[in-house]
């Protein structure tokens, strides 16, 4: 199964939004692992959240 994102890609979690943006750490088949801005490191699986690409922020 191919990851559905690669490492160095931006993301939301839209269940989540006050997590803020996430880049993705790494993404081995439906799991996800992404640090986000404002909830830090979280493993995502992607077969229950569906995450969606955003751009990366501005600093």
């Amino acid at each position: 199964m191919l990851a559905p994102f690669a490492p160095g890609d931006w993301v939301e979690n839209p269940l989540e939004p006050e997590w803020g943006p996430g880049q993705v750490q790494s993404a081995i088949g439906n799991r996800v692992t992404v640090n986000f801005l404002h909830a830090g490191k979280r493993l995502i699986n992607a077969d229950q959240v569906m995450l969606r690409p955003v751009d990366a922020p501005e600093d």
